[in-house]
């Protein structure tokens, strides 16, 4: 490694920084949203911005967190829609970034939620008093409970094997021919991927109203 940073000044950026939290649309108050869209958006364009010109200077590369949960959404809206969003982004920055020499990749990983916390466990009691009185009427406790209860059972299947996500990003920084996404994922997890990015949505939508559902 010491040979991409020994002579080239400023060389790699990666932005990492990010946080989730789950429920249904209206159950969030909008100061959810602008917490997590500040810190996994803004946050990230913020950086960039501020290191734009070192990494022109020095052609160095530009690494972004994204998550396969851009591609669809499980419970969790909040945290796919600043993934998209992200991902949108790059692909910009990506394109315009070609002719200065600046790499720019993504990492998507799977659910490694048990290696990087990112998503806590959250009981239906927080839940539940965080929602609205309008929410409240029209939901109940024990769906809430069931809800819950779906997401940490996902959270609690994550992997654990967070080497395999910084296995990428130092890939990323230092391969001579980087690649502009790298989707570390289980096959199950990549499979549904696929199905969203070639179905029609109805069908997509589908299958996770059936896993909801369930």
């Amino acid at each position: 490694l010491l040979s991409h940073f020994s002579s080239i000044g400023f060389w790699g950026l990666v932005n990492n920084a990010g946080i989730s939290t789950f429920g249904e649309t209206g159950w969030l108050p909008m100061e959810s949203y602008e917490k997590i869209a500040d810190v996994n958006l803004l946050g990230s364009i913020r950086t960039t911005l501020a290191f734009l010109p070192l990494l022109r200077k020095y052609k160095g590369r530009i690494v972004f967190m994204s998550s396969i949960i851009a591609y669809f959404s499980m419970g969790n809206g909040i945290y796919s829609m600043t993934k998209a969003a992200i991902e949108k982004f790059c692909d910009a920055l990506r394109v315009e970034m070609k002719k200065f020499g600046v790499q720019v990749c993504i990492i998507q990983p799977g659910n490694y939620s048990r290696s990087t916390k990112i998503q806590p466990l959250l009981s239906a009691e927080e839940i539940w008093s965080e929602m609205s009185e309008e929410e409240k009427a029209v939901y109940n406790k024990q769906y809430v409970q069931e809800w819950a209860n779906f997401f940490n059972s996902i959270l609690s299947e994550g992997s654990a094997n967070g080497n395999e996500v910084v296995d990428a990003m130092v890939d990323a920084l230092t391969s001579a021919a980087p690649k502009a996404r790298y989707m570390v994922a289980k096959l199950k997890e990549k499979a549904l991927v696929f199905v969203c990015a070639l179905f029609p949505t109805v069908v997509m939508d589908s299958v996770l109203s059936y896993a909801l559902s369930k």
